[in-house]
């Protein structure tokens, strides 16, 4: 059956059970945070189903060559992506849609081409399996027109989709999918894992990753701390602690890295805030221990309704993502605004 998955029995057991049984729903969602192993059991999943582990493997988008493929397709006008959709189809019954271009998203074109190809019946087997990973950050009309092969999918054809948040799916494509949750690995779960996989700086690792193996082996520690630096500066400054121009030196670095995505930093930002949060309510893990004392004196000195707009407003820098917006006056405003907030308290 599956094997060498990480965690989430649960979900591994109702995938097994349905092979099992030979009940194969047309559309599964596996929903769940970043990095626990929803493309990767969708893999597993789909070898049993289609047979070929070793070349269905070759899509995972984690791999060194598929990072570097989808980095160079950034580079290209949008009408060159556009005229060649991408998708991954190293087995010939298996085929994989995620987001593509700078804003990373499952476009109109990726759809179209994925209702071509399901077309076409099994070249080797009973059964084809399409992967859409990330649908939740299909671009609104791809979501729409996905709808359509949900409602009339050909019978030997099964999508799985993957997804972070599947409230942000529109509610018939949630209504036509089996959900299958998988959650965040215990802290002994995660342990063993990165014994299994000979982690380096493994606690560090894991206290990141907070549950999810995925980041436990991706996470860039370098990029990580350049990033984390920046996002400390920010919030120093967005709680009147530091001058706006001890921050605004970080702005302009930012601004001249024109390769740098906003999205990492935010993701930085949330686990800062989260582990000030921990600290001023003396609860929960610090998942940043080598800077527990400058987190702990932030922590004391801005009241909670400081730390509700932070995230709040860090929430609306994640939603405006999927428009082009420039990172480093996205991030001034988020730092204006919340020192308005310090002295409105």
């Amino acid at each position: 059956m599956i094997e060498n998955f990480a965690g989430n029995r649960g979900a591994v057991e109702t995938l097994e059970r349905m092979l099992r049984e030979e009940r194969i729903p047309h559309t599964i969602l596996l929903d769940g945070p970043e990095g626990v192993g929803k493309a990767t059991l969708a893999r597993r999943f789909a070898a049993l189903l289609v047979g070929g582990a070793d070349r269905i493997e070759r899509d995972d988008l984690s791999l060194p060559h598929n990072v570097e493929v989808l980095l160079e397709r950034e580079k290209l006008p949008s009408d060159k992506r556009a005229g060649d959709p991408f998708y991954l189809a190293t087995h010939p019954d298996f085929v994989t849609f995620c987001p593509d271009g700078p804003l990373r998203q499952i476009s109109i074109e990726q759809v179209r081409m994925l209702k071509e190809r399901a077309q076409y019946g099994p070249l080797r087997g009973a059964r084809r399996v399409f992967l859409v990973d990330s649908v939740d950050r299909a671009h609104e009309h791809a979501a729409n027109s996905l709808l359509k092969i949900l409602e009339e999918p050909p019978p030997y054809l099964t999508l799985i989709l993957t997804a972070e948040n599947p409230y942000d799916l529109l509610p018939t494509i949630r209504s036509r999918s089996v959900p299958i949750r998988l959650g965040r690995l215990a802290e002994e779960e995660m342990r063993e894992f990165a014994r299994s996989r000979g982690l380096a700086q493994s606690e560090r690792r894991i206290a990141l990753a907070c549950g999810s193996p995925g980041l436990a082996v991706t996470v860039d520690l370098e990029a990580y701390d350049r990033r984390r630096e920046s996002m400390r500066a920010l919030l120093e400054s967005a709680a009147g602690r530091q001058p706006f121009a001890a921050w605004a030196q970080y702005s302009e670095k930012l601004a001249a890295a024109r390769s740098e995505k906003l999205e990492p930093y935010l993701k930085v930002l949330y686990v800062l805030l989260e582990d000030v949060v921990h600290l001023r309510e003396g609860a929960g893990p610090v998942r940043n221990p080598d800077i527990r004392e400058p987190l702990a004196k932030l922590a004391q000195t801005v009241p909670f309704e400081w730390l509700r707009a932070a995230v709040e407003k860090t929430d609306r820098l994640v939603q405006s993502l999927r428009r082009n917006i420039q990172k480093n006056i996205a991030l001034d405003s988020l730092v204006l605004e919340l020192r308005a907030v310090i002295r409105a308290s």
